[in-house]
């Protein structure tokens, strides 16, 4: 029976917790509170650090199990000292011991993390989405806790002694050698060697293995391209790593009618020229499958390159799914074709229209002072090809680069 359970609950353990059971829970919390990771949680790391001393020692346990924690400040341990925890060691140092390296080497010891891209439609991003990811990846195994054989079995390479990495000298040329590290061929760079009897035999000493993981994966409201959603401590975990994270990157896919820009959708409206004068209804289907009625009155006239929007009818704020953006809409004007009505219907036609700009004025002119200049169909392109084929010189003059051309032109 303990006198006291204080350093077990710090542990979140029972107090007839194994070794292997008291070491899980250092693991997991150790790296939770770490000042690396969290900065302001540095006392919470001190009391787990000081708790793990303790009972991972049997004779310190057996101590504390008597005479709780007084017993281990008063020396009870032999561990140095009198009171205000003498006889604890360094936080650091015991996290240094556990994981083989201090907080600048526990920054480098993480895993690397993996990265994804999924694809998704801006249906995805207005109304949110959940998917499932299927993922393979790298777990401890949980029989030898990543040992990869039965504890204590594993010895050190004496190849490499213990580095995992053979340097040899190769000479060049006489007088010039160099340094070439490789991996050592007799532990495979691990560093121990495991004979074949004492193999963990769940992973076959290899002190991981491979599984499938199902992520669910959130889209919420208003997400964009890009957007990165992380899942921390999901990636490939390796003894004596801290596993990196999953990170999804969400590829908006091409949509047929909308694009975004921030929190507006845009879209292109085509209109006949009845419609752009006397009104029109159209109907749009938005992207959370509802029916808006573009609507036009009789008599709001629509011209050719306008731009009107309709309010609340964007993308949604991402974290705020109820502030909406606009709905844009660029109108173009399609005009009827040549001729589309007989000349007695067309002068009707002109009476509902505004009048002619200076039609008095023409009017009142004699036919003699002015020439009647009628309108052609032009190519651009070719007239611009045409216009590239000449140039100035420094004479201010025009030069014809067509070889058959330079022949005719003189120059004055």
């Amino acid at each position: 029976m303990v006198k006291e359970t204080g350093f077990y609950d710090t542990l979140g353990v029972k107090p007839n917790a194994t070794p292997d059971e008291l070491k899980r829970a250092y693991r997991k919390l150790a790296l939770k509170y770490h000042p690396d990771k969290n900065p302001t949680e540095g006392e919470k790391f001190k009391q787990i650090s000081q708790a793990y001393e303790v009972l991972s020692d049997a004779n310190k346990r057996e101590v504390y199990d008597r005479g709780g924690e007084k017993a281990i400040k008063e020396g009870g341990t032999g561990g140095g000292g009198g009171g205000g925890g003498g006889g604890f060691a360094s936080p650091m140092d015991i996290f240094d011991l556990f994981f083989g390296g201090g907080s600048r080497m526990h920054r480098e010891r993480k895993g690397k993390n993996i990265v994804h891209q999924i694809s998704v439609t801006l249906e995805d991003l207005h109304n949110g989405a959940t998917r499932k990811l299927n993922l393979q990846k790298n777990t401890i195994c949980e029989r030898c806790e990543g040992r990869g054989s039965r504890k204590g079995a594993a010895q050190m390479c004496m190849t490499c002694h213990g580095t995992g990495m053979q340097v040899r000298m190769h000479q060049l040329i006489p007088g010039m050698v160099q340094q070439v590290s490789t991996v050592c061929h007799s532990c495979q760079g691990q560093g121990q060697r495991i004979s074949h009897k004492d193999r963990c035999k769940t992973c076959a000493g290899r002190k991981i293995m491979r599984q499938k993981k199902i992520l669910e994966l959130h889209i919420d409201k208003g997400m964009r391209d890009g957007q990165k959603i992380v899942f921390h401590g999901e990636g490939d975990q390796e003894p004596g790593l801290e596993p990196g994270d999953i990170v999804i990157v969400l590829d908006q896919r091409e949509h047929p009618r909308f694009t975004r820009k921030g929190e507006d959708l845009t879209m292109s409206m085509e209109l006949q020229l009845v419609e752009a004068l006397c009104g029109f209804q159209t109907p749009v289907q938005t992207l959370d499958n509802r029916t808006l009625l573009i609507t036009s009155h009789p008599g709001e006239l629509i011209k050719p390159g306008d731009t009107k929007c309709v309010p609340n009818e964007g993308m949604p704020t991402y974290r705020r799914p109820f502030e909406k953006g606009r709905l844009i809409i660029h109108f173009s004007v399609v005009f009827p074709k040549a001729n589309f009505l007989p000349e007695n219907k067309l002068k009707e036609l002109e009476g509902y229209l505004p009048e002619k700009v200076d039609a008095e004025q023409l009017d009142r002119m004699d036919d003699d002072l002015y020439i009647y200049a009628d309108l052609e169909d032009c190519d651009l392109e070719n007239r611009k090809r045409q216009h590239h084929q000449y140039y100035y010189t420094d004479e201010d003059e025009y030069t014809n680069t067509n070889s058959d051309l330079l022949s005719g032109v003189s120059k004055f």
